[in-house]
């Protein structure tokens, strides 16, 4: 194992066998292929994306990466172990976080969980007590550690979540939407911890989430799976190139007027009443297009939009381009 292959897939395949109702009594079987002949490297220390729509085997690579889920085929080595072989041992080197599953106990206080993660994974108690406090401290979860986690907000959890994968210091994090549902505030204390977890600790992450939000602030490498294939790889603005996606300026005026027209690298897509949406490149700043608008129309709010990563995929097929 190189250190440009801590993580390594060669031609790996998931088929699932699914049966289907055929009629009143018989059922047939149906082969599923989740995910369909994935290869990939990622570096130790590296924080890389790894996106797609719902249901393009995001999960179900994660699930294969932790020993979870035994591939149909190809090979699969993590920091050169083979995860569905060596569970037991690969536990010890890697954390994961399910946004949609906890791994905390439910009528636990959030202090007693962690105790009982310290003894699952044997860490010692000074490095225990070291990692609790930086976690506490960083995530803000002093208040909440003697709150049952089933009283928590799922900001709370998440946070919660976060840290006990963490706790015995993992050579890799895997997270599987860590910020979904949470409040920007909450998103903002996720991300600035991962940040540096990854670049004190040289923890290798792979991320996995909806919010293009999260990979831009994180991550300088994306990866793109859909219908279990790998469509992409590389930095996010040669995804947005590819997908030709373009951000959404939302304009609030003081009443209903005509569309707007005549502001330089925008167009607008949609009117209703006094809303308008226009329609502007990625890679451009808004900055010129705001000011283009108040100063001709009576501006009274206004929100940018990131593209929506179904969005941007889909443009990726309809043009035939990163496959």
């Amino acid at each position: 194992m190189s250190e440009e292959g801590f993580i390594e897939l060669d031609g790996v395949e998931k088929v699932f066998d699914v049966r289907r109702k055929a009629g009143f009594l018989r059922r047939e079987r149906h082969r599923v292929r989740a995910v369909d002949g994935i290869g990939f490297r990622v570096a130790r220390g590296e924080m890389v994306g790894y996106i797609g729509p719902n249901g393009a085997g995001k999960s179900t690579t994660i699930k294969m990466l932790t020993g979870i889920l035994t591939p149909s085929a190809g090979r699969l080595r993590v920091a050169g172990v083979d995860p569905s072989r060596e569970r037991t041992r690969l536990a010890h080197r890697i954390g994961v976080v399910f946004g949609q599953r906890t791994t905390l106990w439910w009528d636990l206080p959030l202090r007693d969980s962690y105790g009982l993660v310290r003894r699952m994974y044997r860490v010692p108690e000074a490095r225990y007590r070291s990692n609790l406090e930086r976690c506490v401290e960083l995530l803000d979860l002093g208040d909440l550690l003697d709150v049952p986690v089933r009283q928590l907000s799922l900001g709370q959890r998440m946070r919660g979540d976060i840290a006990a994968a963490l706790l015995h210091d993992p050579e890799v994090l895997y997270l599987d939407e860590p910020t979904i549902g949470l409040d920007v505030v909450s998103k903002a204390k996720v991300r600035g911890f991962l940040r540096e977890v990854n670049a004190e600790r040289g923890t290798t992450v792979l991320l996995t989430t909806h919010d293009l939000t999260d990979i831009e602030q994180l991550c300088e490498r994306v990866m793109v799976i859909d219908h279990g294939r790998l469509v992409h790889d590389g930095g996010l603005d040669a995804l947005h190139t590819a997908g030709e996606s373009e951000r959404t300026l939302v304009v609030d005026l003081a009443r209903a007027l005509p569309p707007i027209e005549g502001v330089p690298g925008a167009r607008t897509v949609k009117v209703e009443g006094p809303r308008q949406w226009l329609a502007f490149a990625t890679g451009q700043s808004a900055a010129p297009i705001v000011a283009a608008v108040a100063e001709r129309y009576p501006l009274v709010d206004l929100s940018v939009r990131e593209p929506d990563i179904e969005d941007v995929i889909a443009r990726m097929y309809a043009g035939g381009k990163g496959l």
